[in-house]
Protein backbone atom coordinates (compact mmCIF):
# COMPACT_ATOMS: atom_id res chain seq x y z
CA UNK A 1 0.00 0.00 0.00
CA UNK A 2 1.42 3.34 -1.24
CA UNK A 3 2.10 6.03 1.56
CA UNK A 4 0.04 9.11 1.24
CA UNK A 5 1.90 12.52 1.83
CA UNK A 6 0.13 16.27 1.76
CA UNK A 7 2.43 18.59 -0.24
CA UNK A 8 4.12 21.16 2.83
CA UNK A 9 3.98 23.80 0.10
CA UNK A 10 0.46 23.64 -1.77
CA UNK A 11 -3.03 22.78 -0.25
CA UNK A 12 -4.29 20.02 -1.61
CA UNK A 13 -1.34 18.49 -3.09
CA UNK A 14 -0.58 14.65 -2.50
CA UNK A 15 1.87 12.41 -3.40
CA UNK A 16 1.81 8.43 -3.16
CA UNK A 17 5.26 7.27 -2.15
CA UNK A 18 4.58 3.87 -3.76
CA UNK A 19 5.84 0.67 -2.20
CA UNK A 20 7.83 -2.54 -4.87
CA UNK A 21 7.77 -5.70 -4.23
CA UNK A 22 10.85 -7.73 -6.49
CA UNK A 23 11.93 -10.57 -6.48
CA UNK A 24 13.81 -12.92 -9.24
CA UNK A 25 11.05 -12.12 -11.68
CA UNK A 26 10.69 -8.73 -11.71
CA UNK A 27 8.61 -5.93 -9.85
CA UNK A 28 4.97 -5.55 -8.94
CA UNK A 29 3.94 -1.75 -7.76
CA UNK A 30 0.50 -0.85 -7.03
CA UNK A 31 0.21 2.87 -8.61
CA UNK A 32 -2.85 3.91 -7.86
CA UNK A 33 -6.54 3.79 -5.85
CA UNK A 34 -9.21 5.74 -5.65
CA UNK A 35 -9.72 4.78 -1.80
CA UNK A 36 -6.36 7.00 -1.40
CA UNK A 37 -7.84 10.07 -2.89
CA UNK A 38 -11.42 10.00 -1.14
CA UNK A 39 -12.12 14.06 -1.92
CA UNK A 40 -12.91 13.07 -5.43
CA UNK A 41 -15.98 10.78 -6.57
CA UNK A 42 -13.98 9.33 -9.29
CA UNK A 43 -17.50 8.57 -10.99
CA UNK A 44 -16.05 9.43 -14.35
CA UNK A 45 -12.26 7.90 -14.92
CA UNK A 46 -10.20 8.64 -17.99
CA UNK A 47 -6.42 7.21 -18.01
CA UNK A 48 -3.96 9.07 -20.58
CA UNK A 49 -0.17 7.89 -21.66
CA UNK A 50 2.42 10.87 -22.96
CA UNK A 51 5.64 9.89 -24.23
CA UNK A 52 8.41 12.31 -24.55
CA UNK A 53 11.51 12.66 -25.89
CA UNK A 54 14.54 14.50 -23.34
CA UNK A 55 13.90 18.34 -23.33
CA UNK A 56 10.10 18.21 -24.43
CA UNK A 57 8.29 20.68 -21.39
CA UNK A 58 4.62 20.37 -20.89
CA UNK A 59 2.40 22.51 -19.39
CA UNK A 60 1.60 24.55 -17.45
CA UNK A 61 -1.68 23.19 -17.65
CA UNK A 62 -4.75 23.64 -15.01
CA UNK A 63 -8.37 22.83 -14.56
CA UNK A 64 -11.44 23.97 -13.36
CA UNK A 65 -13.30 20.50 -14.08
CA UNK A 66 -10.95 17.58 -13.29
CA UNK A 67 -8.15 16.88 -11.24
CA UNK A 68 -4.88 14.93 -12.61
CA UNK A 69 -2.86 11.80 -10.85
CA UNK A 70 0.12 11.29 -12.38
CA UNK A 71 2.68 8.46 -12.14
CA UNK A 72 6.41 7.99 -14.47
CA UNK A 73 6.94 4.14 -15.20
CA UNK A 74 9.76 4.95 -17.08
CA UNK A 75 12.49 7.73 -17.88
CA UNK A 76 12.60 10.93 -14.91
CA UNK A 77 10.23 14.09 -15.26
CA UNK A 78 10.63 16.97 -13.11
CA UNK A 79 7.00 18.03 -12.19
CA UNK A 80 6.11 21.71 -11.44
CA UNK A 81 3.22 23.09 -9.91
CA UNK A 82 1.74 26.05 -8.81
CA UNK A 83 -1.71 27.23 -7.05
CA UNK A 84 -3.68 29.32 -8.98
CA UNK A 85 -6.31 29.53 -6.43
CA UNK A 86 -7.23 32.97 -5.04
CA UNK A 87 -9.22 31.38 -2.40
CA UNK A 88 -6.11 28.82 -1.38
CA UNK A 89 -3.90 29.95 1.66
CA UNK A 90 -0.94 28.49 -0.81
CA UNK A 91 -2.36 30.87 -3.60
CA UNK A 92 0.53 31.66 -5.65
CA UNK A 93 3.16 28.85 -4.02
CA UNK A 94 5.21 26.86 -6.33
CA UNK A 95 6.59 23.21 -5.84
CA UNK A 96 8.51 21.24 -7.92
CA UNK A 97 9.50 17.58 -7.88
CA UNK A 98 11.04 14.52 -9.76
CA UNK A 99 9.81 11.47 -10.19
CA UNK A 100 10.37 8.59 -11.97
CA UNK A 101 13.26 5.85 -12.41
CA UNK A 102 14.78 6.62 -9.14
CA UNK A 103 11.48 8.00 -7.00
CA UNK A 104 8.59 5.99 -7.61
CA UNK A 105 6.18 8.39 -6.76
CA UNK A 106 2.66 9.41 -8.08
CA UNK A 107 1.19 12.91 -7.68
CA UNK A 108 -2.21 13.56 -6.99
CA UNK A 109 -3.02 17.47 -8.46
CA UNK A 110 -5.98 19.17 -7.64
CA UNK A 111 -8.23 21.30 -9.62
CA UNK A 112 -6.51 24.95 -9.55
CA UNK A 113 -3.37 23.98 -9.50
CA UNK A 114 -1.03 24.55 -12.14
CA UNK A 115 1.28 21.38 -13.47
CA UNK A 116 3.36 20.79 -16.06
CA UNK A 117 6.49 18.71 -16.92
CA UNK A 118 9.86 18.22 -18.28
CA UNK A 119 11.02 15.45 -19.47
CA UNK A 120 14.52 14.77 -18.30
CA UNK A 121 15.30 11.59 -20.22
CA UNK A 122 12.83 10.19 -22.36
CA UNK A 123 10.08 9.40 -20.56
CA UNK A 124 6.43 8.35 -19.94
CA UNK A 125 3.98 10.03 -18.31
CA UNK A 126 0.37 7.98 -17.19
CA UNK A 127 -2.30 10.08 -15.91
CA UNK A 128 -5.41 10.01 -14.30
CA UNK A 129 -8.59 12.14 -14.70
CA UNK A 130 -11.62 12.25 -12.76
CA UNK A 131 -13.34 13.92 -15.72
CA UNK A 132 -14.03 12.87 -19.46
CA UNK A 133 -11.82 15.30 -21.41
CA UNK A 134 -13.24 18.72 -22.42
CA UNK A 135 -10.79 21.24 -24.76
CA UNK A 136 -12.89 23.92 -23.08
CA UNK A 137 -11.30 23.08 -19.83
CA UNK A 138 -8.09 23.10 -21.14
CA UNK A 139 -6.56 26.17 -19.95
CA UNK A 140 -2.42 27.50 -19.52
CA UNK A 141 -0.15 29.72 -17.69
CA UNK A 142 2.90 29.99 -19.20
CA UNK A 143 5.97 28.00 -18.80
CA UNK A 144 8.95 30.65 -18.08
CA UNK A 145 6.11 33.32 -15.93
CA UNK A 146 8.09 35.24 -13.90
CA UNK A 147 5.57 35.74 -11.14
CA UNK A 148 5.96 32.03 -10.76
CA UNK A 149 9.94 31.71 -11.27
CA UNK A 150 9.87 27.83 -12.05
CA UNK A 151 13.46 26.05 -11.51
CA UNK A 152 12.79 24.07 -14.97
CA UNK A 153 16.84 23.71 -14.95
CA UNK A 154 16.61 23.37 -18.76
CA UNK A 155 17.34 26.32 -20.63
CA UNK A 156 15.64 25.91 -24.33
CA UNK A 157 12.98 23.74 -23.72
CA UNK A 158 10.79 21.61 -26.69
CA UNK A 159 7.37 23.53 -26.43
CA UNK A 160 4.13 22.76 -28.54
CA UNK A 161 3.09 25.61 -30.20
CA UNK A 162 -0.15 25.95 -27.74
CA UNK A 163 2.44 25.77 -24.78
CA UNK A 164 4.27 28.39 -26.31
CA UNK A 165 1.67 30.77 -26.61
CA UNK A 166 0.16 30.11 -23.03
CA UNK A 167 -0.57 33.67 -21.55
CA UNK A 168 1.73 35.18 -18.58
CA UNK A 169 0.07 34.80 -15.25
CA UNK A 170 -0.43 38.40 -15.08
CA UNK A 171 -2.69 38.63 -18.40
CA UNK A 172 -5.11 35.81 -17.25
CA UNK A 173 -8.55 37.65 -16.29
CA UNK A 174 -10.61 36.69 -12.82
CA UNK A 175 -13.06 34.24 -14.38
CA UNK A 176 -10.28 32.54 -16.18
CA UNK A 177 -8.19 31.93 -12.52
CA UNK A 178 -10.01 29.02 -10.59
CA UNK A 179 -11.97 29.59 -7.43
Amino acid sequence: MAEIVESSKIVGVKFARLKAFADERGRFLETFRKEWFPERSWEKFQTNRSDSKAGVLRGLHYHFLQVDYWYCPDGRVRVALADLRPSSPTYRAVETVEIGDDNQMGIFIPVGVAHGFVALTDATLTYIVDNYYTGSDELGVAWNDPDLAIEWGVETPILSGRDQANPRWSEISAERLPT
